[in-house]
Order: structure tokens, then C-alpha cells, then sequence
């Protein structure tokens, strides 16, 4: 009961520690606002550029394009080699007569072109069209495909889809590396701010020490403190960045500019953003607090 009654206390004494030192609190707080609506942007962007990444991705097909004189039987069985290879996720057939239809209501011309042709001289081939599970594989996909009976040509973009996949994953990779080094950059501002602002205090902490109170008796309240400070600093940075972001997402309707560029849906990461915002700020205050009491005024 006495371990509670001391809990407790000491975190009224870190309530009564923030507002006692008010203007000091503040600059904290503001310290942990702005590097904190910082991740929060970053760690948004990440997101949009690794779905947009994904979409591409997703959007990319292996085109096989069967021979002219395939039968029936013939084309079941590409169909179950195709999808007995490791790397093929899904795989749908197109024949030649849908192509002619669908070619015809794209425009008159063509319309006019191929509505002459029968299912017998229909000049076009009955394709597949082959998503992949790791389009860092589709080039080897692609040659094993080749290599099945009955099949003609094989496209897939060569060269230019490799050469998006490193794209992809250099813009990737840089986006990881911003959102760490800011989280890094946060928990370095927030940690020096609040040293500044236990310094200010240092004769507080002798006179506790003089009167016999133990180490973990004077960390305790600044410990608190520094979550508390972290807490109130990531409640402009939540509004900001996740209520900000889900206002944007439904004034541009989902996307930014073009289809092409369709927005990460808020409602799937807001409430995940807003625990990741509030941990890092309760977690590098606590943590600042601790290392400026125990380390910087030596403890």
C-alpha cells in the first residue's frame, strides 16, 4: 500500500512539476509538437509512396500470347502449367474473339477494322495475362513461360520493369531511412529540451536528496513528467497529421492529381498512427527524463 500511496503521489508531483514550471514545460512541449509533426508527415508519406509502389506493382502483367493454331485441350493444359509455377499468382485468359470486342468499343476505327473479321480469320491471338507474386522474379517467370508448348511470345515490359522494380525500391528504402533518422533527430531534440528544462531544477533535486530521499524517489516524478510532457506534445501533432491527412484524402477524393495516384485510405493507418505518435512522444520524454535526472545531473 505505502509502494502505491508513493506512485501516486509522485505522479501528482509531476502534474504539479509541468505547470509549475509552465514556460520551461512549454518549450518542451513545443520541442516534441514540431519534430513529432514531422514523423507524423514523413511516416504518412512512406505509406502513400509504398502503396502507389504496390498498385504499380500489382498492376504489371506477364502478356503470353498463345500460337495461332492452339486447341482447346491445348489451352487448359498452358493454363495448368502457368499456374504450377511458383511465382504466378493468378492468371486469366483472354481469347481472341473477347480482344476483337473489347478493341471494338474502344473506338469506330478499329470497330470498323475488325468487325469484318469471322472467329476463323481473326488475325489476333488468345493470350494469358500472368500476375506475379514477386515482380523482383517476373523476368525469370517470364523465361520459364516461354519455354511451355504452344506458346508464342512472351512480354512483360523487359528492361523498363526492372529498371521500375529498383526505382521502387530505392524510393523505398530512402523513405525507411527518413522516417528513422527523424525519429532518431525527435528523440535527440525532446531529450537535450528536457535536460535543459531538469537543469533549471537542479537545486530542487538537492534539497530532495539532502532531506534522504532515495534516487528512484526523485527520478520517479521527473520520469512522469517527461510522459506527461511527451503525452500533451503529441496532441497537435495527431490532429495535424491524422485528422489533417483524413480531411485532404476526402477533399481530393482519394487520389492526388490523377487515378494514377490514389492516396493511402486513412481510416486503415489513422488510429495506428495515432498510437505510434503518442508512444514515441510518451517513450522519448520518459526516456529523456530518466537520462537527464540519473546521467546529466549525476545522480
Amino acid at each position: 500500500m505505502k509502494a502505491i500511496r508513493i506512485f501516486i503521489r509522485n505522479i501528482g508531483e509531476s502534474f504539479k512539476g509541468v505547470f509549475r514550471n509552465f514556460s520551461l514545460s512549454l518549450a518542451s512541449i513545443s520541442c516534441i509538437t514540431i519534430t513529432l509533426i514531422l514523423v507524423g508527415f514523413s511516416i504518412l508519406l512512406s505509406l502513400n509512396v509504398n502503396n502507389l509502389t504496390y498498385e504499380i506493382e500489382n498492376d504489371l502483367n506477364i502478356v503470353v500470347f498463345l500460337e495461332k493454331n492452339v486447341t482447346e485441350k491445348e489451352i487448359k493444359s498452358i493454363e495448368n502449367e502457368l499456374k504450377n509455377l511458383d511465382n504466378v499468382k493468378e492468371v486469366k485468359f483472354n481469347s481472341k474473339e473477347d480482344i476483337k470486342n473489347e478493341w471494338q468499343e474502344e473506338s469506330e476505327e478499329l470497330k470498323s477494322i475488325l468487325k469484318n473479321y469471322t472467329e476463323q480469320t481473326n488475325p489476333l491471338q488468345d493470350t494469358y495475362l500472368v500476375k506475379v507474386v514477386d515482380i523482383n522474379f517476373i523476368g525469370d517467370t517470364a523465361n520459364r513461360i516461354k519455354s511451355i508448348e504452344k506458346v508464342d511470345v512472351v512480354k512483360y515490359g523487359e528492361g523498363a520493369v526492372e529498371e521500375l522494380v529498383k526505382i521502387f525500391d530505392i524510393v523505398k528504402k530512402i523513405t525507411y531511412i527518413v522516417v528513422i533518422a527523424l525519429i532518431i533527430v525527435t528523440a535527440f531534440l525532446i531529450t537535450n529540451t528536457i535536460k535543459i528544462t531538469i537543469q533549471s531544477r537542479r537545486r530542487e533535486i538537492e534539497i530532495r536528496r539532502l532531506v534522504g530521499a532515495s534516487n528512484m524517489y526523485i527520478r520517479q516524478p521527473f520520469f512522469f513528467e517527461g510522459i506527461i510532457l511527451g503525452l500533451l506534445g503529441s496532441i497537435i501533432p495527431i490532429m495535424v497529421c491524422c485528422y489533417g491527412y483524413k480531411y485532404l484524402y476526402n477533399k481530393l477524393g482519394g487520389q492526388l492529381f490523377t487515378a494514377i495516384f490514389k492516396l493511402v485510405n486513412p481510416n486503415k493507418y489513422i488510429y495506428l498512427l495515432m498510437l505510434i505518435l503518442v508512444c514515441i512522444g510518451a517513450i522519448v520524454g520518459a526516456f529523456g527524463s530518466y537520462r537527464a535526472v540519473r546521467k546529466y545531473l549525476k545522480i
